[in-house]
């Protein structure tokens, strides 16, 4: 099972759409390996964008990252990254497909709302960033365990 990092961004956290992107990622199949709310200063936002640290929006993109909180998580499925890609959507939410998170929750290039890997090699990278090794569950021990230990008859 494939994993990527996932962000809600802060201006979908601001307006109250966390548990609707979640719903989708759900809806899509995905499986929740670890969610946490973080805030980012300004150090980490940069390390965490360094791939962007060359470019004009930079110093844009690290004031709004640092200016709330954001949701992070880690997302598990049948080439997650791509599939999370297509429904994350466009980085311009004017250029994004109907339906898609981008779409219905961003603004702008900016405040897009959300937040995902763009490579396997990225996707490792910000997990370990963001997440401790204990932090990240096991998903196949976990289903497991679970359906071990609950009953399914009826009482």
């Amino acid at each position: 099972m494939d994993k990527t990092l996932a962000l809600i961004k802060p201006d979908a956290v601001a307006k109250g759409h966390i548990g609707e992107i979640i719903t989708a990622w759900e809806r899509a199949g995905f499986k929740i390996l670890a969610a946490k709310m973080i805030q980012f200063t300004r150090t980490q936002a940069e390390e965490f964008y360094r791939v962007h640290r060359d470019k004009p929006f930079f110093e844009k993109l690290l004031n709004f990252m640092i200016a709330g909180p954001c949701m992070a998580l880690v997302l598990a499925g049948e080439n997650v990254i791509q599939k999370n890609r297509e429904l994350m959507g466009n980085t311009n939410p004017a250029l994004a497909e109907e339906g898609t998170l981008r779409k219905r929750f961003g603004t702008d290039n900016t405040a897009n709302a959300v937040h995902g890997s763009d490579s396997p090699e990225n996707a490792r990278w910000e997990i370990h960033y963001l997440f401790t090794a204990f932090e990240i569950l096991d998903y196949q021990h976990y289903l497991t365990d679970v359906f071990e230990k609950i009953d399914y008859q009826d009482h």
